[in-house]
């Protein structure tokens, strides 16, 4: 499972944020770029462009009594404001401002996100025969983090506010022929949309949507490459805005992961890479060596841009000489199957 959620986990994340790690930066005026399922009138206002579904079909080896879980994983845009109480009363009102310092530290405005989970449920492919749908159902609320000076003294505020989602997941099992199910998952959002741009219109969308999905009693097919008596059906699985993968230990059936972004079967992380980089199409080596040569002004507005990207400054200036050795390359055996 720990080989799984790191996969899950970078696909997660995967162009959150990218290298410089700052807000200023060109690249990263747009974000939440894959696996976006945004609300369906925008969507369907737009066209096809930002598309309001995404279904996941796979097929799976096994017999009504096999049972599989589903679960859903997403972000959600999270709105941080910085917020002055310098001057301000009692019964003042708060004073939003582009940025604050409090105690030498720089603070700043900027959008985060907060994990989503739906656990959808576990249930035997018999009972999928009849669709099963879950609601998505998430209150909107925020949160305040006070900033206080070296001697103690509340001097501003950190506000962070989402939005309310809602939508559907709903998984079906159908039978192929004895022994074989074609299961579909389809996750769509109904959150009401009243015309918002599409930046504010993101605080509504699941953004970087995936689907962890595990079966036990069976196995599920690599749709990727498929045995024979398969391939036909596999190709005839519609998969839309995602593609499913076999994860987990090489050769083992029982865990799919369906991605927005396309990976093979049983895809891995390179050991010696030190922690998420938010961009898996990127050499770490290059990445670090870049962040270690940012100026002191850009490193405090990496900090500042967002608590992920100031992990990653940390990290990447506590490594060690032999750390960074290890990441100028790796000599790997692998098995070749001969006939």
């Amino acid at each position: 499972m720990d080989v799984v959620k790191k996969i899950a986990d970078a696909v997660l994340y995967e162009g959150y944020i990218l290298w410089p790690y700052r807000k200023s930066a060109r690249k990263n005026q747009q974000r939440w770029t894959f696996g976006g399922v945004y609300p369906r009138a925008y969507s369907e206002a737009r066209g096809e462009d930002d598309p309001w579904l995404m279904r996941t079909q796979c097929l799976v080896e096994g017999d009504g009594n096999s049972a599989i879980e589903v679960k859903v994983r997403f972000l959600h845009v999270t709105e941080r404001k910085v917020a002055s109480l310098r001057g301000v009363g009692e019964a003042g009102r708060l004073e939003f401002v582009d940025e604050l310092r409090i105690g030498g530290e720089l603070y700043l405005p900027w959008d985060e996100a907060t994990e989503r989970e739906i656990a959808v449920g576990r249930f035997t492919l018999s009972e999928l025969e009849t669709p099963m749908l879950v609601a998505i159902d998430i209150p909107a609320g925020s949160t305040e983090e006070p900033l206080a000076e070296p001697d103690g003294e509340v001097a501003g505020v950190v506000v962070r506010s989402w939005r309310a989602l809602c939508g559907t997941v709903a998984v079906e099992a159908e039978p192929m022929r004895e022994g074989l199910f074609k299961v579909t998952v389809g996750i769509t959002n109904t959150t009401p949309w009243e015309g918002e741009d599409r930046e504010s219109t993101l605080r509504k969308t699941f953004a970087s949507t995936h689907t962890v999905l595990e079966v036990e009693g069976g196995e599920f097919v690599s749709m990727t490459d498929p045995p024979e008596d398969c391939r036909e059906l596999a190709e005839e699985c519609g998969n839309l805005k995602t593609w499913p993968v076999l994860v987990g230990e090489e050769g083992d059936r029982r865990m799919m992961l369906s991605s927005p972004i396309i990976l093979s079967d049983y895809p891995q992380i390179a050991p010696e890479s030190p922690g998420d980089m938010f961009d898996g199409g990127e050499i770490d080596q290059l990445l670090i060596l870049n962040i270690l040569t940012l100026t002191d002004d850009e490193k405090e507005e990496m900090r500042a841009s967002d608590p992920k990207a100031r992990e990653i400054l940390e990290r990447c200036e506590s490594l060690s000489p032999e750390e960074l050795m290890n990441l100028h390359g790796a000599i790997r055996d692998f098995k070749v199957a001969r006939d």
